[in-house]
């Protein structure tokens, strides 16, 4: 949808529809106005200053040609059974990366991929686990009780349920296999909530 597009184009230049707008000569709510309501067909004039302001070819917002899949990048690996050192790429986005799931902002997401069969049937080899962090490092108040992707203080990778320690600053980590052994009152770096889990099947690498 050309709405869709012109919002994805904005967002990639990391600017914001009013200033688009502005510099499309357009009047200040043009833009959003075009996202919000979804109109499905603007005219090809606002369509040219629009294009012109975001610096592609109008054929780009008109049938999507040329544009670049949306993607997110894979930080690193993690595990529930075995330890993994996880490497936390969030800061520097860059190293490998995936087409981003269907629904999923890309910005300010991050992916990790599961290592191991420890959390089968819920997650399996190779899945892809999103999450975002709301501060690099810290515990916010809204993990607690949830999946989470994290990193202990020894700099190992988990996938783990987030529980309140006999301490403060201590977290109990359980499993999701419910065979497996509790991590009790353990000191971590940071968790974020697991956003979205996508096999690997369905996941598109570059």
């Amino acid at each position: 949808m050309i709405a869709d597009r012109i919002e994805a184009l904005i967002e990639r230049r990391g600017t914001n529809p009013r200033a688009v707008a502005l510099a499309a000569g357009m009047s200040p709510t043009g833009v959003r106005d075009i996202i919000i309501r979804k109109t499905k067909n603007p005219t090809f004039a606002n369509l040219l200053k629009i294009s012109e302001a975001l610096g592609v070819d109008v054929m780009e917002i008109v049938s999507g040609t040329g544009l670049p899949p949306e993607t997110i990048s894979i930080a690193g690996k993690v595990g529930a059974g075995a330890q993994v050192p996880v490497f936390d790429a969030y800061e520097k986005g860059d190293g490998p990366q995936v087409e981003a799931p269907p629904g999923l902002p890309p910005s300010g997401v991050v992916a990790v991929e599961i290592v191991g069969d420890s959390m089968e049937p819920i997650y399996s080899n190779g899945d892809l686990l999103f999450y975002s962090r709301a501060t690099h490092e810290g515990i916010p108040d809204d993990v607690i009780g949830h999946r989470c992707v994290l990193e202990d203080a020894d700099g190992m990778g988990w996938v783990k349920q987030v529980k309140p320690g006999d301490e403060p600053g201590l977290f109990h980590l359980i499993s999701l296999n419910p065979g497996a052994t509790t991590m009790w009152n353990k000191k971590l770096r940071w968790a974020a909530k697991v956003r979205l889990h996508w096999p690997a099947e369905l996941s598109r690498r570059f």
